[in-house]
């Protein structure tokens, strides 16, 4: 499997490896409400934003997959990511042997179909490259969120408390048919 970061072109967006450019906007969004609040309760530390930057590039160096950049056509800056990694949470064999899922999209952008978009592709790359069961950690009150997971083919395992907060935990075996 190659360690290079593919890029994905769909008709808005492109998903390209992070650059070290990008870290200020990286760490903006994750101290963005309402995005720190759905995915993690709490803004991220600048030193926290730059440990999963790190991490970032590290998955595809080690394990051959890992999130991208989505950069919107025609724009400069990420507007989010999405991608693949595992977590190691620590959440029982139905979940953490897996990769897991996840996607972030600037507030801004949400509501017209990007982040489903930027998601869709990535999967797709995932099940032509590497295939196989993936996972996915959403709060159950972040509608737009499970909106692109059940698009995805994502379906809950259970609901569980992680760092304080309500998550549910879902699962896809495959491509949606």
């Amino acid at each position: 499997m190659s360690r290079t970061v593919p890029t994905i072109n769909t008709p808005r967006v492109t998903l390209r490896a992070m650059r070290a450019e990008d870290f200020p906007r990286f760490a903006e969004l994750w101290i963005t409400p309402p995005l720190e609040a759905e995915v993690l309760g709490e803004p991220r530390s600048k030193a926290q934003s730059w440990d999963a930057f790190l991490r970032i590039a590290g998955h595809w160096q080690i394990v051959g997959f890992g999130q991208w950049a989505i950069q919107l056509r025609g724009a400069k800056p990420m507007a989010g990511q999405t991608g693949f990694f595992f977590g190691s949470r620590g959440l029982g064999d139905d979940f953490d042997p897996f990769p897991e899922a996840g996607w972030l999209l600037d507030p801004v952008r949400q509501g017209a179909g990007i982040g489903l978009e930027a998601a869709r592709a990535a999967h797709d790359w995932f099940d032509r490259v590497v295939a196989g069961r993936t996972v996915c950690m959403v709060q159950p009150d972040n509608t737009p969120s499970l909106v692109i997971a059940e698009a995805l083919g994502y379906a809950a395992l259970r609901e569980i408390e992680y760092d304080g907060a309500l998550m549910r935990i879902m699962t896809r075996k495959g491509p949606p048919i």
